[in-house]
């Protein structure tokens, strides 16, 4: 059998070298358009930073490697141009022209392409070397080199790349700007996460500018190469512009060759095959089914990508043992600064486009027992489900914080990867010692809170309803009087909920009939006075993540919503 891979990387390098395990008399071609067969596209933004020193630690393996441990044939710089699958053939350009090549079976890995939006501009600047991309080991090395003539830099999407990107840039000691056109950096992120990001990137010196739009990039009249003009009126000047506004499926010649797209991303059943016959896909360029919305979209991430290119040798070389590809759940992280922030799942978007009820709740707790030296704060949230066939399930998850969220987000990743039901987190036996955890995990809290809210204990309110409540309820702060001043909902009546007991006629008086709505800086003493005002014939609801979550929502909008002296309010929210 003649196996030809299209690309290397994650997807095609993983189906190659599962195959020669599988056959080790098959022929296995690879052809990789690039000049590096296998390299750590992950560790890029790290090599440009500096915390990568060495470019060869970025190369996984090299045809001579490949060759030697698995007898793979690795062709770089071969780029396919077209496809014959009647023929069993591709045609593609090469170092010393052009060749045909024949196949038994093809796996398509071609990956995914930097998007270029229509800026008036910025192809010039990404001809001249002013914008870079970085997709490639190229791309960082090419950066890197360019670092010692910048001053300035300016990335163009705040995603994970471009936030890996702004740091890196940071870390190097040039100014940064970052640019999102959505409302906030970290699209993917809920808009209340997302802002701790922010913060963070504040404290760093990196300036951001989100909900807005670069609309072209001109010359700098000598002062830095060109301006980024946005579309707020500010003007940017770089020296070096980082394109990182997204990626497409790169599948022009196998769609062209009759394989099925959709929206340029490859169709694909459960084994990796496409509607051609001998011929399967694998990675970002194929379309994926999310595992809990059912929603169809290419998913850009290592680990599927990896894990689909094992299937996909097994269904070719060992169909009678093959497992189908699970559909993603979408587990991302990333870094930044001092600040892990990651997420599994559903986010809230994809929930209400998918038209599928659920709540959300809000948690703060440590990374480990309070009582040992070190713990930190995690800010963590829980998508469930509340009604139809979702009714108590785990559809979504994210946190953010300095320690301990990678684990998190992994248990309960491997939660919605068997449909748990958001209760169930209680009950599972977590590992736990002083400076690892907590004997109540962050994860079997959160299982608490979301069985609590299924047996009727717990009613929440979102800050995403501030304006509704205020003009409906009595907003209830059972902070203590040194909090509430430090920083109040306007209207709010501060009772402490160790005095509520006996200060219950003043709430009666104030609510004057209507519902309550209560808070605490967490949440967690507010449910107390939450059960305590529900035992006293209240309609009252607890706010989820209490103020820390609220001031998280209203970011730069915190100081005007809320009453807060002047010398609390942090500097980069003035």
């Amino acid at each position: 059998m003649r196996l030809v891979v299209v690309g290397g990387v994650a997807g095609g390098m993983s189906a190659a070298a599962r195959a020669r395990r599988l056959d080790e008399h098959a022929e296995i071609i690879v052809l990789e358009r690039g000049e590096h067969p296998s390299f750590a596209n992950c560790g890029l933004p790290y090599y440009v930073g500096g915390e990568i020193r060495q470019e060869s630690k970025l190369l996984v393996q090299t045809p001579e490697s490949l060759r030697a441990a698995l007898d793979l044939d690795v062709r770089v710089r071969h780029d396919v141009t077209a496809v014959d699958p009647h023929a069993r053939t591709l045609t593609a350009t090469t170092p010393d022209g052009e060749i045909t090549l024949g196949y038994d079976a093809l796996v398509l890995a071609p990956g995914a392409a930097a998007v270029v939006p229509p800026i008036p501009g910025l192809a010039d600047s990404l001809a001249s070397g002013v914008v870079k991309t970085l997709r490639t080991v190229g791309d960082a090395i090419a950066m890197r080199a360019a670092l010692p003539q910048a001053r300035r830099a300016v990335v163009l999407g705040a995603g994970f790349i471009g936030l890996e990107a702004a740091e890196a840039l940071r870390l190097q000691g040039l100014e940064v700007d970052v640019v999102e056109l959505a409302e906030h950096v970290l699209p993917p992120l809920e808009r209340e996460m997302a802002s701790l990001v922010t913060d963070e990137l504040v404290r760093l010196g990196i300036s951001v500018h989100d909900g807005v739009a670069a609309t072209a990039l001109e010359d700098a009249a000598g002062e830095a190469a060109v301006e980024v003009v946005l579309d707020d009126g500010a003007r940017l000047p770089a020296d070096l512009v980082v394109l990182s506004v997204g990626v497409r499926p790169d599948t022009a010649p196998f769609e062209a060759a009759g394989v099925e797209c959709e929206r340029g991303a490859i169709v694909v059943d459960s084994r990796g095959r496409t509607n051609v016959p001998g011929i399967w896909a694998v990675g970002d360029a194929t379309v994926s089914e999310d595992a809990v919305t059912g929603a169809r979209r290419p998913v850009a991430l290592a680990g599927p990508a990896n894990r689909g290119g094992r299937l996909v040798a097994d269904d070719i070389l060992a169909p009678e043992r093959a497992r189908p590809m699970p559909r993603p759940v979408g587990t991302a992280i990333v870094r930044v600064g001092e600040l892990t922030a990651a997420m599994t799942g559903a986010n809230r978007a994809a929930l209400e486009s998918a038209g599928i009820a659920f709540e959300t709740l809000h948690l703060h707790p440590g990374s480990h027992a309070g009582y040992f030296p070190g713990a930190e704060q995690i800010h963590l949230l829980v998508h469930l489900g509340t009604g139809g066939e979702h009714e108590g399930r785990l559809l979504g998850a994210q946190a953010v914080g300095a320690d301990g969220v990678d684990k998190r987000i992994d248990v309960l990743a491997t939660a919605i990867r068997h449909e748990a039901m958001a209760a169930d987190l209680m009950d599972l036996d977590l590992a736990y010692a002083p400076p690892y955890g907590s004997a109540k995990d962050p994860v079997n809290l959160a299982g608490m809170m979301a069985d609590n809210l299924a047996e009727g204990s717990l009613a929440v309110w979102q800050a995403r309803d501030l304006d509704a409540v205020r003009g409906a309820s009595l907003i209830l702060d059972v902070r203590s009087p040194g909090e509430f001043a430090s920083g109040h909902i306007p209207g709010a009546l501060n009772v402490p909920h160790t005095q509520l007991r006996e200060r219950m006629s003043e709430v009666r008086a104030a609510a004057a009939g209507r519902p309550v709505r209560v808070h605490c800086a967490s949440g967690m003493r507010s449910y107390l006075a939450h059960r305590l005002l529900v035992a006293e014939g209240f309609d009252s609801a607890n706010l989820s993540g209490g103020i820390l979550t609220l001031e998280a929502w209203l970011g730069r909008e915190a100081a005007e919503v809320l009453v807060t002296p002047e010398a609390a309010v942090p500097e980069a929210v003035r």
